[in-house]
């Protein structure tokens, strides 16, 4: 049976078929948008291996690059890598950046698009020299690849130039490892030059306190106190200091010298070495030498402020650095610091905010993995006139103490080096997404 429909139904009909074909041309509109390739947007994401939980150099400028971008909110994620995990260190952190660190543990990143950091001895790169974990993962796969790596004499480690080249980057500390680098190493375009940060916050002299337990504290309390950190090899040029040192001074003069030292491939006698070279090298009586003092090695990192608070100078006559992190620590507690003109610390150190320390000419490493390069030999004599003049003109050691630390706080507090790092981070990922995008 044929049933008329009338002019309502016929409107009515129409409509729905327009509604339908808006419908059909809206899907149709989404299907052909959904399968059009979208512009790759920008999430810095960054995965950074460094040995964080080790102890020395390398891991205290890792935490301080890591926390200074967690702070700006850059998204980050920490890989220990490269040394082995000291809890000794661990547990002499401060609690708020064990804190930290742990969240930047747990954060769950991809290396496939991840700007991907390998910060260590590049020794230990992949594929590692030793048995670490391997960094990058994969150099084909990472997104994108950075070195952080410094090495102290005139030129770099037989290996090294294959293992730079491999990265898409190279961050050193200095513009003195523009010219080591590129003797053998990476092209010019690989390097870039970024200092290491200091916590100004934490080894600041207004907080910490100056009532660090010495040995017969009562017995020197007059006196003035120098203070060297090092580690026990001949780079650090302990040696050089010993020597300036009992040749300036004698035990009726009013000073000290501690010693904060750890074991590197060596013994850890240290007391019967100092006494070894005053026998058979320097020929001294010890009756007749100034007071001297081998310091407890692991002080908690803690404790660290309060130590160089309650000394009146750093004395660094090292032969040769990567940069320097006791002097930056030392520096941004407003101690005047003596530090070899040479290396990776003459960044930051001059004539205004330090006794810069001159060097006497350049010697061939004739022993060991680095036999054939050659590194600075600090001048004994010229170490004994500044420390002499740190006893003589306290008012002037003040002076560069206190424009030391303006140079930390303007040059490398955290939030300076942060601001310069997730700079260089965010152009590094602007560039990838330009790249990526071209593409499609």
């Amino acid at each position: 049976m044929h049933i008329p429909v009338t002019s309502f139904e016929k409107r009515e009909t129409t409509t729905t078929i327009n509604n339908m074909n808006v419908v059909i041309f809206l899907l149709s509109f989404i299907i052909t948008f959904l399968s059009y390739p979208l512009p790759v947007t920008s999430v810095l994401n960054v995965i950074w291996y460094a040995p964080f939980f080790s102890g020395g150099g390398y891991c205290s400028e890792a935490i301080s690059f890591v926390l200074g971008l967690y702070k700006k909110g850059v998204n980050i994620k920490i890989i220990q890598h490269g040394d082995s995990f000291n809890q000794k260190f661990v547990e002499g952190l401060p609690d708020d950046e064990r804190l930290m660190l742990r969240d930047m543990i747990g954060s769950q990143l991809d290396h496939r698009t991840s700007i991907v950091i390998c910060h260590s001895e590049p020794g230990a790169w992949n594929p590692s020299s030793w048995s670490h974990v391997n960094c990058p993962p994969a150099y084909e796969t990472s997104l994108y690849t950075i070195g952080r790596t410094m090495f102290e004499t005139d030129r770099i480690p037989t290996g090294w130039a294959k293992r730079l080249n491999k990265m898409d980057e190279i961050w050193v500390p200095s513009q003195f490892h523009l010219g080591t680098f590129t003797k053998d190493g990476p092209l010019d375009t690989k390097l870039n030059v970024l200092g290491e940060p200091v916590d100004t916050d934490f080894f600041n002299p207004t907080t910490a306190g100056r009532n660090f337990r010495f040995p017969d504290l009562d017995k020197n309390k007059d006196k003035i106190k120098f203070l060297s950190v090092f580690k026990w090899e001949k780079r650090k040029g302990w040696d050089v200091l010993l020597k300036a040192y009992f040749n300036e001074f004698h035990k009726n003069d009013r000073v000290v010298l501690y010693l904060l030292s750890n074991a590197f491939h060596s013994t850890s006698d240290f007391q019967g070495e100092i006494e070894k070279y005053i026998k058979n090298v320097l020929k001294l009586s010890i009756e007749d030498l100034p007071s001297i003092y081998v310091l407890k090695s692991g002080i908690p990192q803690n404790l660290m402020p309060t130590l160089y608070n309650s000394v009146d100078a750093l004395v660094q006559p090292s032969r040769g650095e990567g940069w320097g992190r006791p002097h930056c620590e030392a520096m941004a507690s407003g101690l005047p610091i003596i530090a070899t003109n040479f290396s990776g610390t003459t960044e930051f150190i001059n004539e205004e905010n330090a006794y810069p320390l001159d060097i006497s000419g350049m010697s061939e490493i004739l022993e060991g993995a680095f036999q054939g390069h050659f590194w600075a030999e600090p001048s004994s004599q010229h170490l004994q006139l500044l420390m002499r003049n740190i006893v003589d003109n306290p008012d002037e050691a003040k002076k560069k103490g206190v424009n030391a630390r303006d140079t930390m706080l303007k040059y490398y507090a955290p939030d300076v080096m942060a601001n310069v790092v997730s700079k260089k981070l965010e152009e590094i990922d602007a560039r990838i997404n330009n790249i990526q995008n071209s593409d499609l």
